[in-house]
């Protein structure tokens, strides 16, 4: 098979985004658009990606430092058909050229794989629009071929009632891809070097010009302002939303839904408005999700239920839980099975077996809890000194009385009870009851003062 090069052109400066971030490091579903074209180019195994940047400097680059695609810079800015002739040097001259373009970011794979079926071939993607303003139009033959691409402000009356639209986005064997661009002209109404104009060459040189459309319109919009990138927000969410209810997700609105990575679930799996996943949750079988929760990075396995207006961030949390309402579940923390965290509860990087319990208003940092473990309201584990982190444990069937002070580094043995009230500095043993209180008195004849006049 012919080697694949995949140019994906990002040096647009986005002036209508009115922003001093390069346009294509905008976000549809918490993904710079450019992420979401480089991970749909990386998934046709391609020998090498070429990124053109311009505008923003190096924040492009180091926008994508974790990937292997090769960035050229792009300066001065002089059209599409400059930008791929920048890349030249770097691909590969057996093979196929595919350009992309940063800030159409949810072009999908399926789409591209059809542009890529000829080797010998120029292949178009085009769409037909009922409203092609702004877009080139093809323009074809009698017999129907593609004869060339004319831009709109290029464009007679005529040619402007033509409703199939380039897309730009186009493969091309690299050998005719290097001719065409060195013949290229900005003689037109732009003064730019048009990509566009290769087609007229391919044409008068006889090579087979091809076409697809993508399997949907929302794969080749473009963004050029925030209106046009929240309206294709929506389209993308209600687009994930649809897929979750094919998979038989129940989704009290579906129009009320963010996706921002990727969310995987089982079976029976509902999810009430207003919620937020990002990064890769894992939502196992006859979990439910009540209103306004954040899910981020967290496999939730089956049976449990997340009340409304948690935030849960990196953790593992086992089957049967109870979660919430207004939990906070931070980095590092792992729930087994049947662990109940209530309201105002903050836990993080902490282990808690199975059937332990904090339901009220407390904050459980840095500990490893044991089963059947009881946290009365109101109890802290205090684990940080100013400068360092100690860890506090609290063995299998304790039980802690409401507003308690564990001091870390401290152990609580199995079975112990903590009176309420209580200040822990030191551990504790097991099966016994231990607690540190001031005397209670009443001071008899005592009377209250008086505001005076």
């Amino acid at each position: 098979m012919a080697k694949l090069n995949i140019v994906i052109l990002a040096a647009g400066k986005g002036t209508r985004m009115y922003s001093d971030k390069p346009k294509v490091l905008h976000h549809i579903a918490g993904k710079a658009m450019l992420q979401h074209v480089v991970d749909t180019a990386s998934s046709l195994n391609p020998d090498k990606i070429i990124v053109v940047y311009g505008h923003g400097g190096e924040s492009v680059p180091n926008a994508l430092a974790n990937h292997s695609a090769t960035f050229v810079l792009q300066e001065p800015q002089l059209g599409t058909g400059h930008a791929v002739k920048q890349a030249l040097p770097q691909l590969d001259e057996d093979g196929i050229t595919l350009v992309l373009y940063g800030d159409v970011p949810l072009i999908q794979q399926d789409t591209l794989t059809k542009l890529l079926n000829d080797e010998n071939a120029l292949t178009l993607l085009t769409q037909n629009l009922d409203n092609p303003k702004g877009y080139g139009r093809i323009v074809r033959d009698k017999a129907g071929k593609v004869t060339s691409i004319v831009e709109e402000k290029d464009a007679s009356p005529v040619q402007r009632e033509i409703q199939e639209i380039n897309t730009g986005i186009l493969a091309a064997p690299t050998k005719y891809m290097r001719v065409w661009l060195k013949n290229l002209s900005s003689e037109n109404a732009q003064r730019e070097y048009y990509l566009t104009d290769i087609v007229a060459m391919a044409v008068k040189q006889g090579v087979k010009i091809n076409s697809e459309q993508p399997g949907y319109e929302w794969e080749v919009i473009g963004i050029n302002n925030k209106s046009q990138q929240a309206d294709l927000e929506r389209t993308w969410q209600r687009e994930l939303a649809s897929r979750l209810l094919q998979q038989g997700v129940t989704l009290a609105d579906p129009a009320r839904l963010d996706i921002r990575g990727e969310l995987i679930c089982g079976r029976d799996v509902e999810i009430d408005v207003g919620c937020i996943f990002e990064g890769k949750v894992q939502l196992s079988n006859n979990v439910k999700v009540g209103a306004y929760n954040v899910i981020k990075n967290a496999n939730i396995a089956a049976n449990t239920n997340i009340a409304p207006y948690s935030h849960i961030d990196n953790v593992e949390i086992g089957d049967g839980c109870q979660i919430g309402p207004f939990a906070r579940i931070r980095p590092g923390t792992k729930l087994q099975n049947d662990v109940h965290i209530g309201n105002f509860v903050e836990i993080k990087n902490s282990d808690i077996a199975k059937g332990s319990k904090a339901n009220h208003l407390s904050y459980i940092g840095d500990a490893t809890i044991g089963s059947r473990v009881n946290i009365g309201a109101g109890t802290i584990t205090c684990n940080y000194d100013g400068a360092n982190k100690f860890r506090t444990v609290i063995e299998d069937d304790a039980f802690i009385g409401s507003d308690t002070q564990l001091v870390a580094p401290v152990t609580i043995g199995r079975g112990a009870t903590i009176g309420a009230g209580s200040t822990i500095t030191k551990d504790t043993p097991a099966g016994e009851l231990t607690l540190s209180r001031s005397k209670q008195i009443s001071v008899t004849g005592w009377i209250r003062p008086t505001k005076k006049k």
